[in-house]
């Protein structure tokens, strides 16, 4: 489930609550119902290749749900072997839910742009794609380094450099 969340930027009760019709690998999406969807709109969810990997791996486990625990629906993720793998791990401080942080960050610094990714999340706003994703500011330096080019001014090459 962890690496479901990480490749699908799902929340954890649409994990939890998958259930194989709402899985097309054929076409390689999911569909999250409007009343499992926070913003109460359907979502259309295009997987990636380690979600389909990570959901082919789950068929024929149960015949409807897609997570299951020794035959049951798992009904929560963040729970307490949860906590106890992350402190085995040591982490410390990280909800499942961040998962969904990760995915999205990752996507911002992959280069997704925001409005795609505001529509892969189900997010309603802008607003909310930016308080996701979070990110480092490694996808930043090219453009840090825009202002070191030399410009042209009036056809001559700004910065006190002569012109060939």
């Amino acid at each position: 489930m962890t690496g479901f969340a990480l490749a699908a930027g799902l929340r954890e009760s649409n994990i939890t609550g998958l259930e194989w019709p709402q899985v097309d690998l054929e076409r390689r999406i999911v569909w999250i119902h409007p009343d499992q969807a926070k913003s109460r709109k359907a979502i259309t969810v295009p997987l990636n290749a380690e979600a389909v990997l990570i959901l082919r791996s789950q068929l024929g486990q149960h015949a409807r749900w897609v997570f299951t625990y020794h035959g049951n629906r798992v009904t929560r993720a963040n729970n307490h072997a949860w906590r106890r793998a992350l402190k085995r791990v040591g982490i410390e401080d990280f909800r499942f839910h961040d998962l969904r942080h990760t995915w999205a960050s990752w996507h911002v610094q992959a280069g997704t742009p925001l409005y795609a990714l505001q529509e892969m999340a189900g997010w309603s706003s802008v607003e909310m794609v930016r308080r996701y994703a979070r990110l480092c500011a490694d996808h930043l330096a090219d453009y840090a380094e825009n202002l070191c080019r030399p410009k042209l001014v009036g056809g001559a090459i700004s910065k006190g450099e002569k012109s060939a």
